[in-house]
């Protein structure tokens, strides 16, 4: 009776049945335009010719070769900064905890903008540091969300025993520490196995991963055919990583004994001292590249000027752009706002419903299927969704091919993981005996929602829908295919100006690029001030 009356829904099958709503919404802008790719891809011996090619395997190699140099060290940089954050005592966290995530959340094209900014001519070496650059923030939550509440007494006895600093922690520590590693190892990769911007920005023509590839071959060369091909083997790619990701961390999966952060936080001593200088030059050296655009945003042949910024009111040189800079501004404000809200609603209706198939009698495994449907659009590129967006939403009423509506529902399956991972956890820590108090006092299941959970989860409802705006504000693999000429959003407008030849192309870009960054920044703030602790993975 009490599982009857705690949620939105009444009976186990009823959650069920609720469950359709996200599986359908997945089904349809997720599953059905993927799975069109690998049918084109499979077509006309189009994947045969494709793995023929020496060209192929060369792209697979450059693609697999950065992200692997990206992924160590995105590590080895990340690992001081999880040290700080989750062991250490020391003024100055609250900074490094804002100002580490700042870099994650910003648009891959402006990412990939401040680094030419510092090398020009871009290449290979640039390109692994902003795919790095990118993912210091994922080892360091990830590894330093478990180093928190790890237990100190077994790493304590070891040095009492004899053990030197790096011994002990390379044979208590680390071992406890591997599953959260392989972790954030497993999610770098892939972040920068997909890395669109930044490779098309500083790999040039000389360059190129297969995300780049599929871009070029859709939009420049209209070879679908080839596109599809290669979204599939790259399909097939991010599945094996994630398949042995998983197997990985399994096996590495063991009991801890968890203590909470108040009782393993505490002042470092002796040589944790140089560990935690080593995180804060980390944090210093991810500034640069944020300071190093600023000033080119600034800066012209003749001084000084704030000209890239007045020429947003504008088009460009020689008409580059068919709507200003404001206007596309506009655009972006307007389309990061209804991919949030879309995924608001469909992220926390799914978490809502995943707490009530736990709790209800609902058919076994409903949950686990839900759950895993929706982190799918993790592991798959935007690229290849915003491609399979092409070949297939004609097919729906009114050709949304052409709809303004395609670019929020895009940055809305790439958003809505993300909200299902900051909210669920919360929600799950609600006590389910306020909830039965409520209803044996005659509350209807939507005021107990709206008057037990909502109040507690409201903070962590707020970071989510933050965190959400900015990376739909971002966004730039799906939109490149989907925004139309007339609407682009501003990361669209940034690429076009770069493209093109012309001193106030380049300033407009700049300029454009310092004033995302800047939102992206206010909202990470913002983010911070509102964060559950514990409350999610990011």
């Amino acid at each position: 009776m009490a599982h009857a009356s705690s949620g939105l829904i009444p009976q186990g099958t009823g959650w069920a049945f609720a469950a359709l709503v996200p599986l359908v919404f997945l089904g349809v802008f997720f599953a059905w335009p993927v799975l069109a790719i690998v049918r084109l891809g499979l077509r006309d011996g189009g994947v045969g010719a494709v793995l023929a090619s020496a060209g192929t395997w060369e792209l697979v190699g450059f693609t697999l070769g950065q992200a692997a140099a990206s992924t160590v060290l995105a590590l080895v940089t990340g690992l001081p900064v999880a040290f700080l954050l989750a062991r250490c005592k020391v003024a100055g966290t609250g900074f490094v905890r804002a100002a580490v995530m700042v870099p994650f959340v910003l648009p891959t094209v402006v990412v990939g903008l401040a680094f030419r900014a510092l090398w020009p001519d871009g290449g290979v070496l640039p390109i692994v540091l902003a795919n790095a650059f990118f993912n210091v923030a994922v080892v360091a939550r990830t590894v330093g969300g478990l180093w928190a509440h790890t237990d100190r007494r077994a790493e304590d006895a070891a040095r009492a025993l004899g053990a030197s600093r790096p011994r002990a922690f390379l044979s208590v520590v680390l071992p406890a520490l591997l599953p959260a590693i392989g972790s954030a190892a497993s999610v770098v990769f892939l972040f920068c196995a997909t890395s669109f911007g930044v490779v098309l920005v500083l790999g040039g023509a000389r360059h190129r991963t297969l995300e780049t590839e599929i871009y070029l071959r859709t939009v420049e060369l209209f070879d679908l055919s080839g596109a599809a091909a290669l979204s599939l083997l790259q399909f097939a790619a991010v599945l094996a990583v994630l398949l042995l990701g998983g197997l990985a961390r399994r096996r590495r999966e063991t009991a801890l004994s968890l203590r909470g952060n108040a009782e393993v936080v505490r002042r470092p001593t002796g040589g944790e001292w140089g560990v935690v200088g080593v995180a804060f030059a980390v944090v210093l050296t991810l500034l640069v590249p944020v300071v190093g655009l600023v000033l080119r945003s600034l800066s012209t042949v003749d001084g000084w000027s704030l000209a890239g910024y007045r020429a947003l009111s504008g088009t460009g040189e020689r008409g580059t752009l068919a709507v200003s800079g404001v206007d596309a501004a506009v655009n972006s404000l307007r389309a990061a706002t209804d991919a949030t809200l879309l995924a608001l609603f469909i992220g926390v209706f799914s978490a809502v419903v995943l707490i009530g198939l736990r709790r209800g009698r609902a058919p076994r495994g409903v949950g686990e299927v839900l759950d895993t449907a929706l982190m799918l659009p993790l592991g798959v590129s935007a690229v290849t969704v915003g491609f399979g967006y092409l070949i297939t939403m004609d097919a729906l009423p009114g050709d949304l091919r052409t709809s303004p509506a395609l670019v929020p529902l895009a940055q809305a399956l790439v958003v809505t993981p993300l909200i299902v991972r900051m909210v669920l956890p919360v929600l799950r820590a609600v006590d389910e005996r306020l909830r039965q108090a409520a209803a044996t006092l005659g509350a209807s299941p939507w005021r107990v929602w709206r008057e037990v959970d909502l109040p507690l989860a409201g903070r962590s409802l707020l970071a989510a829908a933050g965190f959400g705006f900015v990376v739909a504000l971002g966004e730039f693999g799906a939109t490149s295919f989907l925004a139309r000429p007339d609407s682009p959003t501003l990361p669209i407008v940034i690429a076009r100006l770069m493209s093109r030849p012309g001193q106030l192309n380049s300033q407009m870009a700049y300029a454009a690029c310092a004033l995302l960054m800047v939102v992206t920044v206010a909202a990470v703030l913002l983010i911070e001030r509102l964060r559950v602790p514990s409350g999610g993975e990011f």
